[in-house]
Parts: C-alpha cells; sequence; structure tokens
C-alpha cells in the first residue's frame, strides 16, 4: 500500500473565478490523477445548510453539516446524497453563501479530513484557497492562478449565461471584489500564494496554455525531486 506521502499532489490556488477548476481538471485528466475541487465542498455546505435551514450564523450548526456532508465527485459531476447539485452549487446565492461560511474556523476544520482522503495514488490535483498553504503543505507542485477581477467577471458571466442563468457584469465584478476581500481578510486560511508557488496570471491566457504550463512545471519538479 502506498504511503500518502509518497502520492504526488498538484495544488492549484487562487482567487473564485480565476479559472482554476477548468485547468486543475484538464491537468488532472492528463496525468490521470484524482481531482478535489475543495471549493464545491464549501458550496456543498452552504447548500446543504439552507436546505436544512440552519443558521447562517451559527458556527456549531454549520460545522457539524460540514463534518457529516455525504458528497461524492463522479466525472465532473457533484452529488449531494446522490441527488446531482453540479449546477445547484454553482448559482451565486451559494457562491456567496459558501464564501461567508468558509471563513469560520469551525467549518473549515470540519472539512479538513474530508479533503485529505482525496489524496489517492496515482496523484492528486486539488483546487482551491488553502490547499497549498493548509491542507497540502508538502504538495510537489503549488501553482496560485490568478486573473484580473475584470477578466473573471467576464468569464463567471459568460459561464453563467452558457448554463441559462440570469447575470449583470457590474454585479459580478461587485460580487468578486467582495469575495476577494473577504477570502485574503479572513483570520483562518487566507487567500494568499503558498511558499514556493508559482503565480501563474492567466488574464490574457487560453485554459489550453495554462495547462500546458502546468504540467511543463510539474515535469520540472518531478525531474528536480529525483535527481
Amino acid at each position: 500500500m502506498t504511503s500518502p506521502s509518497a502520492i504526488p499532489v498538484i495544488t492549484i490556488d487562487g482567487p473564485t473565478a480565476s479559472g482554476k477548476g477548468t485547468v486543475a481538471q484538464r491537468v488532472a485528466d492528463k496525468l490521470g490523477f484524482y481531482y478535489l475541487d475543495s471549493g464545491a465542498l464549501y458550496r456543498l455546505t452552504a447548500l446543504s445548510a439552507i436546505r436544512h435551514q440552519a443558521s447562517l450564523s451559527d458556527e456549531h450548526a454549520l460545522s457539524k453539516v460540514a463534518e457529516h456532508l455525504d458528497c461524492s465527485f463522479v466525472g465532473g459531476d457533484v452529488f449531494l446524497a446522490k441527488e446531482n447539485v453540479t449546477d445547484a452549487i454553482r448559482k451565486e446565492e451559494i457562491g456567496n453563501t459558501a464564501s461567508k461560511i468558509a471563513a469560520l474556523p469551525g467549518v473549515r476544520h470540519a472539512l479538513v479530513g474530508l479533503q485529505l482522503r482525496f489524496r489517492m495514488a496515482p496523484g492528486l490535483v486539488a483546487d482551491g484557497r488553502d490547499m497549498g498553504t493548509v491542507i497540502f503543505p508538502s504538495a510537489i507542485l503549488k501553482v496560485f492562478l490568478t486573473a484580473s477581477a475584470e477578466a473573471r467577471a467576464e468569464r463567471r458571466y459568460k459561464q453563467l449565461i452558457g448554463k441559462g442563468f440570469s447575470a449583470n457584469m457590474a454585479d459580478l465584478l461587485k460580487d468578486l471584489q467582495e469575495r476577494d476581500a473577504r477570502d485574503a481578510n479572513r483570520s483562518v486560511a487566507p487567500l494568499k500564494p503558498a511558499e514556493g508557488a508559482y503565480i501563474l496570471d492567466t488574464s490574457n491566457m487560453t485554459a489550453d496554455q495554462a495547462v500546458e504550463q502546468v504540467l511543463s512545471w510539474y515535469a520540472s519538479e518531478r525531474k528536480k525531486a529525483h535527481s
């Protein structure tokens, strides 16, 4: 049985709508690795809390919801207690709620064990806000993927319109900026590049270009590790 510490992990952190999910999923597919969308866990907690009418100001209740999260990832789909909630968790209301509860230490602590269990052979690509700084600090490759707020708002706008949701560019930009501030200034696991992380600004890059850059960095880090 492979020791968890011997299983390679690539972390891709960054602000909301930076494209890290798309890049991380494609990198995982190219390498044949497992994929963890840690942001989805907070969105699932938010959705579950709303459905169970848990008070969003009750940290203990929200932590319990997170602790007993019955979720799974199959292909590109996300399931909550066997229900496909892939689209439901992408709604802006859920995203904003997830950002607020992610600032609660109890919720973050409750989800640590769940995230660590995704580290399975042959490897893992994990995306989120604190994958390289808190959850997998010994990852072989850490990437901090970012883009301008305007570029991210435009991507989110196209994503929502493409899925049939209504969206307003000005509102999206304001929400992103507020979420950025909340993520960067929270007391527990604030959003910041991990030590030794490669910074990748995708404002003027395609997803394919970003994927190739991450794969190139991974090949370089593997070579260093085995030399």
